[in-house]
């Protein structure tokens, strides 16, 4: 299989497939990190090995009982408009990926991170650390239930904010296969500016980062609902992050 790596020349890596008609580029000069991060030698194939083949296994075991409930992860109520996240995670002919960890973190109702990293004079919530892990079930179905996550600054560009968005982690069944990626909600005013958005060649492939408002699963007097499935290859696979991102 030959691709073809930002700023790298052709080289054959059996296996590896990168659709760049729907993911983004590995160096994008919008967001002046991928300068410093993007891969500047050929990929190179690291086979599979009796380590990474049987451990370490993934499944319920680890998940606690609140884990996927970000808002009662703490003695006291966090600040910010509740709502759930759920969807389902499919292969491209539709197919559920069940059983599947699906981990989340994100920035507070002020848009903050609980990070060492994050320092700009936004107050921390003491009651929301803004992490949390699911399995999905048999029908590949995952629910989360936190607040919405705010816009906050960083220094990529003048003036630059990132829209409100979760970050999404999938694994398969070892830590060796692990895809991650973001949700945005729809009509943020902020999308025109930001690299991250941009950076997905596709203009459809971007709405496909977009959740959908789901009024039928608001928990009245609780919290509102967002539907977003994350579909793996295909036409309209989900994209996906070429490397872990904490912004």
């Amino acid at each position: 299989m030959t691709t073809t790596p930002q700023g790298n020349e052709k080289h054959a890596v059996p296996g590896y497939v990168r659709d760049h008609g729907t993911h983004p580029p590995l160096d994008y000069p919008g967001y002046g990190s991928t300068a410093l991060r993007h891969p500047k030698r050929p990929l190179q194939l690291l086979p599979h090995l009796l380590t990474e083949v049987t451990g370490p296994l993934l499944g319920e075991g680890p998940i606690g009982e609140l884990d996927h409930d970000l808002t009662r992860q703490h003695a006291g109520e966090p600040q910010g408009q509740r709502i759930i996240v759920h969807g389902r995670v499919r292969e491209s002919d539709g197919r559920p990926v069940p059983h599947t960890l699906i981990e989340v973190w994100q920035a507070n109702a002020g848009g903050r991170y609980r990070h060492t990293g994050d320092n700009w004079p936004c107050p921390l919530d003491p009651n929301f650390t803004g992490v949390g892990r699911t399995i999905t079930d048999a029908e590949g179905r995952y629910r989360f239930v936190t607040v919405r996550p705010g816009a906050y600054p960083w220094k990529n560009h003048d003036n630059a904010w990132r829209p409100a968005h979760i970050h999404f982690s999938l694994f398969g069944r070892a830590f060796t296969q692990r895809l991650v990626t973001q949700m945005y909600f729809p009509g943020d005013p902020l999308f025109f500016q930001d690299p991250m958005w941009n950076s997905i060649p596709d203009e459809k492939a971007r709405e496909r980062l977009l959740c959908r408002f789901d009024y039928e699963n608001t928990q009245p007097e609780w919290a509102l609902a967002y539907e977003w499935d994350i579909v793996l290859r295909g036409r309209e696979s989900t994209p996906f992050e070429s490397e872990v991102d904490d912004d």
